[in-house]
């Protein structure tokens, strides 16, 4: 049972109207065959500020589906991080 049924409905209105989904992009890593485990679990930690577990999970999901979704946000918020990534040899890219 909800106590605050009013409350929590005005919340999820404001958080809806704060959202523009058609803003959302994803920072994309593609598998190659150039990278380490180490080093690109020590790139998303550096750059995308990842903890260890998920730095290392994201690097095993990169490995056995090809690509994964690292970070979301606007695409501008997301391009100093592709680029950082790119400069150390990633293959990342911005997907809408």
């Amino acid at each position: 049972m909800n106590f605050f049924p009013a409350f929590a409905q005005e919340q999820e209105s404001l958080l809806l109207q704060d959202v523009d989904v058609n803003q959302i992009a994803k920072l994309v890593v593609y598998n190659d065959n150039h990278n380490s485990f180490e080093w690109v679990i020590e790139c998303f930690m550096e750059i995308c500020q990842h903890s260890s577990s998920q730095a290392e999970q994201l690097s095993y999901i990169i490995h056995f589906n090809g690509k994964a979704t690292v970070k979301s946000a606007d695409a501008d918020t997301l391009r100093p991080y592709k680029e950082a990534l790119q400069e150390r040899g990633l293959s990342a890219v911005i997907e809408r």
